[in-house]
């Protein structure tokens, strides 16, 4: 019979051939490095038998999905460990999760990370055993009294809330069993590197009034090597930990009287404000218009934009004067009803209307991290009306804004396109049209992009951009989503040049996405060291004596008249604890000054990351800062 690969070759195999036979017959090198496949778009186990003109994709640990398969299988050999040391425990899930995997378990007595010595030993014994890992199906009622058998409650449990039709798999390996839909790797011996790293607690099925069970989070890597290098960067970003330099650098505070919304202090609220004063000049140059809508509307608005629907249950609700109304999670239908004060004209457009505005989204608080994570932020959002031949050169000017912008902050980043979700609104031809323009820009710049099928918004694809930080981890941050649905829910209009009234087509986008978190970002990535024209303070300057305190206040002052943010630290401290403070605190420069500085009008620089760099004339110096403020350098 003949199959289809990847490439569209066909392929001869014989009759019964398994995913396995055909990477043989394409090379013995593929099949060596085979994890599992792709039958017809559907990931599936190297033992999956093959059908005449079916398709079929070889998936190595190369692959996201082969990555994936791995460490499911790493949770199956951690399960199986468990039940070899705790034959009384009962197992929950154990699904994969970014770099790793982890399972929950109920125990009888309860395990600390102590523990995870005897259990990883018992892992490396069934990985070196190298079990072929088999599966099996099931009828429910057979699956029902295999897992009762095995005292497996949770697993009954979840077998019984799956519908009637649904296929019960199970995986073998040894004389262990388990519940799962798959795909596995053949066998145990395939894994190289793992590591359990930590134990939580986990609700089972995340409900508080179920029990709480211990979560056992694991990594694995397709090589030690690799594996090594996640703990190094693991290693950095705990330096790195922006809730800790925020601290350390009077950025922001994170108190028990506002959970999930932060506290901005004075030089938060300087690097913020600079970030707002850099992103409004930008747009101004780019021809956007600023506008600001209320934080609360009421509920028909949310129920005409789709929100009510798609999104209530991370808005916050109020009345006033006995309406229904919302505290926006998204500044959107704001800017739909700003659209519709006026008429507009084909001549008008594009508007390009953007809002820095405050969003609130309920988040649970197990949820809640830093400025990562938080109930309330600064959305840097703007919305854009065109006419339908503007949108492939509207979203390439997005485009080359959010490339201009990473690019100053030393961001690499990589591009995902995002099709159309199962809870989406809606015409078939209008998400195609509107899938078809996003590729098509994408395309015409030459930026290479995933496809993320199913993820994107409800009302339209988009268009996401992840930036990569300085020790490799990804961030999601802007954003550009095509929308023809909301014009029409809100009947949006303008002037065509025909005379007639038409739709205008709309595109929602953000750059740095949510301020705050894009500062928790900035923070990590530079590990608090910011370059001078973000640095809340730009200079220090440091009296030696008493002597020198007026000097060094008039150092302080004559950068400040040129728009430069400096301090003197006149405190009754020893000059040591001064600058180990500033140290601290991250100030790029450091002027220390003395009888001598005082009497030749120069400056002794210390820099940050370099120490003492010597003195020069005190023009010279602040000529230097100007300079690197004014030219945005990074150091």
């Amino acid at each position: 019979m003949n199959i289809t690969l990847k490439n569209g070759d066909a392929l001869a195999v014989e009759e019964g051939a398994t995913a396995f036979s055909a990477a043989q017959a394409i090379s013995e090198g593929l099949a060596r490095a085979a994890v599992a496949a792709k039958v017809n778009g559907a990931l599936v186990d190297l033992a999956h038998p093959l059908k005449e003109g079916d398709s079929l994709e070889i998936v190595t640990l190369k692959d996201k999905e082969g990555l994936e398969v791995y460490r499911h299988t790493c949770a199956h050999v951690l399960a199986q460990a468990l039940k070899t040391i705790y034959p009384t425990c009962k197992l929950a899930i154990g699904p994969v999760i970014d770099n790793g995997f982890y399972y929950d378990v109920d125990f009888k007595t309860p395990i600390t990370m102590e523990d995870f010595a005897k259990i990883e030993a018992e892992m490396k014994k069934i990985v070196k055993s190298n079990l072929p890992i088999e599966r099996f199906t099931l009828p429910r009622e057979e699956a029902i009294a295999l897992m009762n058998k095995y005292g497996e409650t949770y697993k009954v449990e979840l077998i019984r809330d799956l519908p009637e039709d649904a296929e019960l798999s199970f995986y073998k390996q040894g004389a262990f069993t388990d519940l799962c839909r798959g795909p596995h790797l053949p066998s145990t011996g395939k894994i190289k590197a793992f590591k359990l790293v930590s134990i939580a607690g986990a609700y089972w099925r995340g409900d508080e009034k179920k029990k709480m069970l211990t979560r056992i989070y694991g990594t694995a890597f397709a090589k030690k090597e690799e594996m090594d290098e996640y703990f190094t960067m693991l290693e950095e970003a705990k330096k790195r930990d922006h809730i800790k330099l925020g601290k350390e650098q009077k950025i922001f505070a994170l108190l028990p009287e506002g959970k999930g919304f932060p506290f901005f202090l004075p030089n938060g609220m300087t690097l913020k404000n600079i970030l707002v004063d850099y992103w409004r000049s930008l747009h101004r140059r780019e021809g956007y218009v600023e506008v600001q809508t209320p934080i609360i509307m009421t509920r028909t608005l949310w129920e005409n934009s789709g929100h009510w629907d798609h999104y209530k249950d991370n808005m916050y609700t109020t009345k006033i004067d006995g309406e229904d109304c919302a505290v926006k999670p998204m500044n959107c239908p704001g800017g739909m009803l700003v659209y519709k004060l006026w008429p507009h004209s084909y001549k008008d457009l594009p508007i390009r209307m953007g809002e820095l505005g405050l969003v609130h989204r309920h988040e649970k608080s197990g949820q809640l991290h830093g400025l990562m994570r938080v109930r309330c932020f600064t959305q840097d959002d703007a919305h854009i009306f065109m006419l339908p031949e503007q949108i492939s050169d509207e979203i390439k000017g997005v485009v080359r804004i959010i490339d201009e912008v990473y690019s100053l902050f030393g961001f690499k980043y990589h591009v995902e396109l995002s099709t159309r979700p199962e809870d989406s609104m809606g015409s078939d031809e209008d998400w195609e049209n509107a899938t078809a323009a996003l590729k098509g820009a994408l395309d015409e710049l030459g930026l290479p992009y995933a496809v993320n099928e199913g993820d994107g918004a409800f009302y339209g694809p988009k268009i996401d951009f992840h930036l990569v930080d300085a020790i490799g981890r990804t961030w999601q941050c802007g954003t550009i989503q095509l929308d023809f649905q909301m014009p029409q829910r809100f009947e949006l209009e303008y002037v065509g040049e025909d005379g007639e009234k038409h739709r205008p087509i709309m595109i929602h986008r953000v750059v740095f996405g949510s301020i705050e978190r894009f500062i928790g970002i900035l923070i990590e990535h530079y590990a608090g060291k910011f370059p001078v024209w973000l640095s809340p303070v730009q200079v220090k300057v440091l009296p030696i004596t008493d002597r020198a305190a007026d000097y060094a206040q008039s150092l302080a002052d004559g950068m400040k008249a040129m728009g430069l943010r400096a301090e003197a630290d006149l405190r009754k401290e020893k000059l040591g604890r001064k600058i180990m403070d500033a140290e601290i605190e991250k100030v790029p420069y450091k002027l220390v000054v003395g009888d001598k500085e005082v009497e030749e009008g120069t400056v002794s620089v210390r820099k940050r990351g370099e120490g003492d760099v010597g003195a020069m004339p005190k023009e010279a110096f602040f000529a230097l800062v100007k300079r690197e403020n004014d030219e945005k350098v990074v150091f």
